[in-house]
């Protein structure tokens, strides 16, 4: 049920997690990151631009792999379809997504945070979770225990992540890759510093996870 998804999540180490405001911002953005060793990219869905946002981006940056974030409807689904991303996320894991992804093609990636939604995760046969929020909910410290009960599911920890501590969670067997805003913080994008957002990209890009090395 996840292969589609864990070819698009080896193609990066750090997955910017983009809170955009501007649609306007959206195709210098997609440039600095892609350019900067980022292809992969997740538009979060709490703004009204995100969705043109996504579009945007996909005309923009052919190369770019871009999906959207915040799922928590089954009309999200749908938009996303049609605003042309190429892959899901959201905050939890529920059944209903599940199916409305599958149906739709949609690589899906659900959050969990617990043994419990970990184990319920992999009943529904998924074999790559977001942990979220990974600091909030044990870090690298949980993500250790989960690989010890179940270690045949990988993550992509989400919440907290930025350059101090991206490493140690890459430096884990069960991490495929990580998600965070730092690479495309919203004061820069305002400016339009798109040059210095490169440069966090291109030092997110040299960080390598442990199942890669």
């Amino acid at each position: 049920m996840s292969s589609g998804l864990h070819d698009i999540l080896r193609l990066a180490s750090v997955i910017p997690v983009i809170v955009i405001d501007d649609v306007r911002h959206a195709a210098p953005l997609a440039e600095a990151l892609v350019s900067g060793g980022l292809p992969v990219l997740e538009v979060t869905l709490r703004t009204p631009a995100a969705l043109e946002a996504i579009t945007a981006m996909r005309r923009a940056v052919p190369e770019a792999i871009v999906g959207v974030g915040t799922i928590t409807q089954l009309s999200h689904v749908r938009e996303a379809v049609d605003a042309g991303a190429q892959f899901g996320v959201s905050p939890g894991l529920h059944p209903e997504l599940v199916t409305a992804t599958a149906s739709a093609n949609l690589p899906y990636l659900p959050g969990i945070a617990t043994v419990s939604e970990l184990m319920r995760a992999r009943l529904l046969g998924l074999s790559l979770c977001k942990f979220f929020p990974a600091m909030q909910a044990g870090g690298v410290s949980m993500l250790r225990t989960f690989f010890s009960v179940i270690p045949d599911v990988a993550f992509c920890p989400t919440g907290g992540i930025d350059a101090r501590n991206a490493g140690e969670f890459l430096a884990l067997p069960n991490v495929v890759c990580v998600g965070g805003s730092w690479v495309a913080p919203t004061a820069l994008m305002r400016v339009g510093d798109w040059s210095q957002i490169r440069m966090l990209a291109r030092d997110a890009a040299a960080l390598v996870p442990a199942a890669r090395s």
